[in-house]
């Protein structure tokens, strides 16, 4: 049996955030929320909540489906320049 749909949902966050460079700060701002809530939610002390879920989807710029499905569909669905080694190279200090 698969993950469950909150333990998935809180690695794909991870992952998204690892792969962009996002911290939980940058990811509070995003849903209005404090560092210490979204430390919460990754945590799994507090849940994930649908508004959540389609605010996250749009500043990874994927579908809230993509999202859901787990870390591996989330990453490959994130748009290229969200990428933080395309960023940096971008901005000329490539990793």
């Amino acid at each position: 049996m698969g993950l469950a749909l909150e333990e998935s949902l809180r690695l794909t966050v991870a992952a998204l955030m690892q792969v962009t460079g996002d911290s939980q700060r940058s990811v509070a701002a995003v849903l209005g929320l404090t560092q210490t809530q979204v430390s919460r939610r990754q945590s799994g002390a507090v849940s994930w909540s649908l508004r959540d879920v389609d605010v996250l989807a749009a500043h990874y710029g994927i579908g809230a489906l993509d999202l859901l499905a787990g870390p591996t569909r989330a990453c490959e669905a994130l748009p290229a320049d969200r990428r933080r080694s395309v960023r940096a190279e971008a901005k000329g200090t490539s990793r």
